[in-house]
């Protein structure tokens, strides 16, 4: 019988990747998730019965325990940017990420892939980071021989920065940003799936790797051109960390007393974490360890952010008709 692996918040971002690569391997896919009815589309990535969507509350024992029931590997993709609430960073990243690792143990599941984050550490600037680095030692205590990854940010078509960006920049002329000079090395979600693929096949080494891209780059940078892409003007608009903050302040309050209905479009947390760069560590194991060559953002970008464009589909098609005439 074919292998099975439970990957935690499976049908996010990052989860589904992981779940094609596997199904095309041939493995039995168990997504655990809250809302299984809302995952459905899981169900496509492989032969009848091979992905199955099912309930699973990390926060409970006996959820996890029955979601890694005859499980040979499992993969935690389970994150949040929420600091408070019952889903907050240390019920997630902390307790969360424990309890998968002590309930492998128990279940006797042989490996396990933790998702963490670039940048995670005891000493870190924002609680997010420091509850990934808690996270991490709490899986190591149970699961000594782990795999996890430390990926910068992701990129791919169904990202929450390059789109959220291009939507702000399709709206008005002016695109603001918090640490316009802070470096990141985004990296392109199926090249974290891969890696992720490797570990729970047992091709990766148990350690830690940091996921990046192949260039680092400025916000600004990434905005331009992610500007480029889209073919808009936007004036790239760097705001103070001081007022960045204080913004902040103010839609945490106002999500407090809307019970979360209000928006909140930066944290105060978001903003600490921007005053240091995103990138890897000099001499850190990283893809190169797994045999896996970074993506550039120029190849993947315009795959799905031509929609963002002032013609849309039809811009490129526009440009060589100029061309044409000129």
């Amino acid at each position: 019988m074919a292998k099975l692996v439970t990957i935690f918040g499976g049908s996010g971002f990052l989860g589904r990747y992981i779940a094609r690569r596997l199904a095309k391997e041939g493995w039995r896919i168990r997504i655990a998730v809250r809302r299984p009815d809302e995952a459905g589309f899981v169900r496509t990535y492989g032969h009848v019965g091979q992905v199955v969507p099912t309930f699973c509350n990390i926060r409970d024992d006996d959820s996890v325990r029955e979601a890694l029931a005859g499980a040979d590997a499992a993969v935690n993709c389970v994150g949040t940017f929420d600091m408070g609430g019952r889903n907050s960073f240390d019920a997630i990243h902390v307790q969360g990420a424990e309890r998968i690792a002590r309930l492998c143990l128990e279940q006797g599941v042989r490996r396990l892939v933790q998702i963490s984050a670039l940048g995670a550490g005891a000493e870190a600037g924002s609680e997010y980071a420091r509850s990934k680095a808690a996270g991490e030692a709490a899986v190591l205590r149970h699961m000594p021989h782990a795999v996890i990854l430390r990926p910068s940010v992701i990129f791919g078509q169904e990202d929450s920065f390059f789109n959220r960006f291009a939507t702000m920049a399709s709206r008005g002329p002016v695109l603001p940003v918090v640490g316009a000079n802070t470096l990141f090395q985004p990296v392109w979600v199926d090249d974290v799936a891969a890696a992720a693929q490797k570990a729970v096949t047992g091709e990766a080494a148990p350690g830690v790797y940091e996921l990046a891209g192949p260039e680092a780059m400025t916000f600004r940078e990434l905005m331009d051109l992610m500007l480029g892409v889209i073919r808009r003007r936007r004036l790239v608009l760097n705001l103070p960390f001081w007022l960045a903050g204080l913004m902040a302040r103010g839609f945490g309050l106002g999500a407090t007393l809307t019970g979360g209905l209000a928006p909140q479009p930066i944290t105060r947390d978001q903003v600490a974490s921007l005053r240091s760069h995103n990138v890897a560590t000099a001499g850190a194991t990283g893809f190169e360890a797994l045999g896996i060559t970074p993506t550039a953002l120029e190849a993947v970008l315009p795959d799905y952010l031509w929609r963002f464009r002032p013609q849309g589909q039809y811009a490129a098609i526009q440009e060589s008709a100029r061309n044409l005439r000129g």
